[in-house]
């Protein structure tokens, strides 16, 4: 009796095969997988010709001069759809493979936000510092300050230094800094 229910299971596995084979495609025969074996190969993972896909690489820079980029893989349904989507975007580069897109903001950086901050460097120049000035980095310099014309509690601040939180506070500085500059052509926009 086990062998025959052994042959049923057989049997019922390969009618379950035959059916999957050739009545796949919503209960209608595979007429066109039985005349071409090469079309019955496709699968749901076959991209459509119209249907293309790419990596979205957007750009954006800051006040400041940061640049940060976020990328994301994008399947492409209608290219006017497409477009339209990234219509407040400067189209930079575009390939098969990618697409660049980039946008000015008119903001500081949120790395100068949390941890930007206004000093001066061993030569004098206005600077942001990636963290508290003598400590850590440069990364944006303005002009050169003629310290000798700066009042002690101004030039403390520069060596402490003043915590860069907003666009505003960002101009605020440099506004206020700038008629102690060295340069004369020194101007902030």
């Amino acid at each position: 009796m086990t062998v025959k229910i052994r042959l049923v299971f057989m049997v019922l596995l390969l009618m379950g095969a035959f059916y999957f084979t050739f009545f796949h495609d919503d209960g209608k025969m595979g007429k066109e997988a039985a005349e071409n074996p090469a079309a019955s190969q496709q699968t749901d993972a076959d991209p459509d010709p119209a249907v293309h896909t790419v990596d979205v690489i957007l750009e954006r820079v800051y006040l400041d001069g940061e640049v940060s980029e976020e990328i994301k893989s994008e399947t492409i349904w209608s290219m006017e759809d497409f477009w339209a989507a990234y219509a407040a975007w400067e189209l930079v580069d575009m390939s098969e493979e990618q697409v660049v897109f980039r946008q000015a903001v008119d903001d500081i950086s949120p790395l100068m936000k949390s941890n930007g901050y206004f000093g001066i460097s061993d030569e004098g120049v206005l600077s942001i510092f990636n963290g508290k000035p003598g400590q850590s980095e440069i990364i944006q310099s303005f002009f050169q300050i003629d310290i000798k014309r700066l009042e002690s509690k101004q030039h403390d601040e520069l060596v402490k230094g003043i915590p860069v939180k907003s666009k505003q506070s960002y101009e605020q500085v440099i506004q206020s800094f700038q008629p102690y500059s060295m340069n004369d052509d020194a101007s902030f926009e």
